[in-house]
């Protein structure tokens, strides 16, 4: 048994604080609602166990080095969303937290798995919470995650709100294949093209220029511009492709320093075709991120500030701190969300309707499903329009050299036969 000290309202209104034991923080939660007393806060009362737990001391040394290591420990993200669905189920089922996160460790797929969940066991074996254990593999569990278990432990509905972190995840990594794919196969193509239109111009043009030269005759304009430029790529093929590798690796490295996040992201939005993809893709991450939170009972400004966290574009993240600051002060999320660009008047107005009416998370839900389908909708439509422009474009580059190249050899042919 543990013991728990809590502060509560009574039906009448009145606080009420005392100490209650039980298995469980779960547990407790429950014996606390038998009483119809409102939860105001739950925390384990630390100062009882600390005589049995002075003799632990070697143990949680010995394990510092483990937890270092694990801290480092990263898991794919269709492993953790297996994770917490079983662990949802599990614990749903009756099985305590502990069993369940053992069970999980020894079927784990992966070593790095198995590592987090037993370092989660040894963390909740000796009296932490699971949300205080996750947050030592901040690799593994992001802030929302920990945020959400959090709620999960303080209202003593963790396998309802482990549902709905994996029903989250799950639609989330469903949104980023659907981009992901869409954009594979023109990258791929793209590749393509200048890997066979370099092979052409370094190892195919330069060998009909010493027939053109042996004939000595007059080329037609773009022949000789092909030649030109073949001739060029040969002879400083190290310093173009290097020139062309570093600028993505300059790229890549400035996409990662905060102007260069701030640039990139302001720039993304306004593109003609993509800006107004990639700014649904944001609605549709923020929308529900949101309603998640929401409906897991995590306060309203730790929500602004993990879904600031998690929006996946400056322009989208900066734009909620500043309602964040402004709810702070007393005002409606709609007001200051309604003078950003990037939020459009049906998500303002449907969230100031969920402010009204109190079902917030549920206007939330219904946003999120709409971008959610115009994003497939857009993503498939831009594959179906893409596909024959790259084809054309291929047929352009690659076309237009062999043409170039034989362009003379049938002005020779066709002034022989006349």
């Amino acid at each position: 048994m543990t013991d728990f000290k809590y502060s509560a309202k009574s039906a009448g209104g009145a606080t009420v604080e005392g100490t209650i034991s039980a298995d469980t923080k779960a547990a407790a939660v429950s014996e606390l609602r038998k009483k119809n007393l409102t939860i105001i806060r739950l925390d384990e009362d630390r100062a009882r166990r600390l005589p049995f737990g002075a003799g632990k001391a070697t143990l949680a040394g010995a394990a510092d080095n483990q937890r270092a290591q694990v801290a480092k420990v990263r898991v794919k993200k269709q492993e953790l969303v297996i994770f917490t669905r079983q662990l949802a189920t599990m614990v749903g089922a009756g099985l305590s937290l502990l069993e369940s996160l053992e069970v999980l460790g020894h079927q784990a797929e992966s070593k790095e798995m198995g590592k987090v969940c037993s370092t989660l066991v040894d963390s909740v074996r000796s009296g932490s919470d699971l949300s205080a254990a996750m947050e030592r593999c901040p690799r593994c569990f992001p802030v929302l995650y920990i945020s959400m278990v959090k709620a999960g432990e303080v209202s003593g509905q963790m396998d309802v709100i482990l549902n709905r972190l994996a029903d989250y995840m799950e639609s989330a990594e469903e949104l980023a294949r659907e981009i992901k794919s869409a954009m594979t196969y023109p990258i791929i193509s793209m590749i393509l093209v200048l890997g066979i239109t370099g092979f052409l111009m370094i190892g195919v043009v330069p060998t009909f220029k010493n027939v053109f030269d042996s004939m000595d005759i007059d080329l037609p304009l773009i022949t000789q511009a092909v030649l030109d430029a073949s001739n060029f790529l040969r002879d400083n093929a190290i310093a173009v492709y290097g020139s062309l590798f570093g600028a993505f690796i300059a790229f890549m490295m400035f996409r990662k320093t905060p102007m260069g996040m701030r640039v990139l992201d302001s720039v993304t939005l306004k593109l003609p075709i993509f800006g107004p993809l990639f700014q649904k893709v944001c609605l549709a991450r923020f929308s529900r991120t949101f309603a998640t939170l929401v409906r897991s009972g995590v306060p309203i400004m730790s929500t602004l500030e993990i879904v600031a966290a998690t929006s996946g574009n400056w322009v989208l993240e900066r734009a909620v701190l500043e309602s964040r600051d402004a709810v702070r002060g007393g005002n409606l999320l709609s007001d200051p969300l309604a003078e950003e660009k990037i939020f459009p008047p049906m998500v303002t107005r449907m969230i100031a309707i969920g402010e009204r009416t109190g079902a917030l998370e549920m206007l939330l839900e219904k946003i999120a499903e709409f971008y959610d389908s115009q994003v497939k909708a857009q993503v498939k439509g831009l594959t179906s329009l893409i596909e024959p422009l790259l084809i054309a474009f291929m047929g352009v580059v690659v076309g237009g050299v062999v043409l170039a190249i034989f362009m003379p050899i049938l002005d020779m042919v066709t002034a022989l036969q006349t």
